[in-house]
């Protein structure tokens, strides 16, 4: 049985499996499954999807997921931590990484489903997975440099199939909205670019009407949409980061501390700190 290692940076594995079982849950920042055979349903928070040969699924911090396998089926895992991001060396920068697909993070429908957008992009994604295994598996010199790179690839590929995703969902309620929806959550951390008056002359609607209409598309108004938003990219930091509650405020223009605080606990009816104490402890088998 495979036991998760919060030591090391990531780890990527084989299994042929028949049937499964409970596995320890552990806080990796991410989890990339390919399915190489079989069939089966992929439960994520409660939610299944069927699953079958070729699919690739993305699961993001504090999701937790199990497989009722149907037919014998072989899967690779890459599981890493935040350390991956977190070191100082390597090709992949975290906080770079980390604020630039805040959008992804923050409004990401943590549900089943097999995200990749086209059959090249699917493939791009199966080779690359194939190589890191084997470069694992060498430990080369030059096999973290070449791990780094196809890790990167990878996330890029999932980050631009997401986004489509999301973005053309909103669309087909409004041409505009899904572009207005990226724009907001990847200028999430400069409160200036997402005040009504620049959101209405950057997109051509009126001022006196953006509000209205924007509240109108999202169900939410603007002000709760962009605080639900940066709260969902607070859990990810505390659990994450090691930035304080102060340098997290800082980032996403609270005014301070206290005010994330007393926000984070009208919102989730916890304290920071009991959150970071009890997520991730209770999971699905």
């Amino acid at each position: 049985m495979f036991t998760e290692s919060l030591s090391k940076l990531f780890e990527i594995h084989i299994e042929e499996l028949s049937s499964w079982e409970k596995r320890p849950h552990k806080h990796n920042f991410f989890e990339i499954v390919y399915v190489e055979k079989g069939s089966g349903l992929q439960c994520v928070n409660q939610h299944e999807f069927e699953y079958q040969e070729g699919n690739i699924f993305l699961l993001p911090p504090l999701d937790c997921h199990s497989f009722k396998i149907a037919e014998p089926s072989r899967f690779y895992f890459i599981r890493f931590t935040d350390h991956y991001f977190l070191k100082d060396e390597g090709l992949t920068n975290y906080n770079a990484w980390f604020d630039r697909i805040a959008y992804i993070i923050a409004n990401y429908n943590k549900v089943p489903g097999d995200i990749i957008a086209t059959d090249r992009e699917r493939q791009f994604i199966i080779n690359n997975i194939k190589s890191i295994y084997q470069e694992y598996l060498a430990s080369d010199s030059f096999s973290e440099s070449i791990i780094s790179g196809a890790i990167a690839s990878i996330l890029n590929i999932l980050a631009r199939s997401i986004e489509k995703k999301y973005v053309d969902k909103a669309n087909e309620i409004d041409n505009r909205f899904g572009d207005i929806l990226r724009y907001i959550n990847t200028n999430i951390f400069n409160s200036e670019n997402v005040r009504v008056p620049n959101l209405a002359e950057k997109f051509s609607i009126s001022k006196t009407y953006f509000s209205e209409y924007f509240k109108k598309q999202a169900g939410v108004s603007l002000a709760d949409y962009i605080i639900k938003s940066k709260l969902r990219i607070v859990e990810t930091k505390v659990l994450h980061t090691d930035l304080s509650l102060k340098e997290i405020a800082y980032q996403l223009n609270f005014t301070d501390s206290s005010h994330l605080s007393r926000s984070f606990k009208k919102a989730y009816g916890m304290t920071v700190k009991q959150f970071k104490n009890t997520s991730g402890q209770i999971c699905c088998a």
